[in-house]
């Protein structure tokens, strides 16, 4: 019952952990709108900066996912020993 009363999001998180990369592209968008809205003088051009920010921030974190799944799959097992 307390449960329905009070939702405490830092204390009982919501379970979206598998769900991380569609939430990607709100964050971005949030970060780019408010980073682009402090940064330029005019708000000319606003929305075409705040998409292409948007797109630049989440390719991003797709190369370096991708640069530490092949550094932890394939570079540390070169380096690391392996145990007899």
């Amino acid at each position: 019952m307390t449960i329905l009363l009070a939702y405490t999001p830092f204390l009982d998180p919501l379970d979206l952990h598998r769900w991380w990369f569609v939430l990607l592209i709100p964050m971005a968008a949030g970060v780019a709108m408010v980073y682009k809205a402090v940064r330029m003088a005019s708000l000319e051009g606003y929305w075409r900066h705040v998409a292409s920010m948007t797109a630049s921030i989440v390719i991003g974190i797709i190369l370096l996912g991708a640069m530490m799944y092949a550094l932890i799959e394939w570079i540390v097992p070169l380096i690391a020993p392996m145990p007899d």
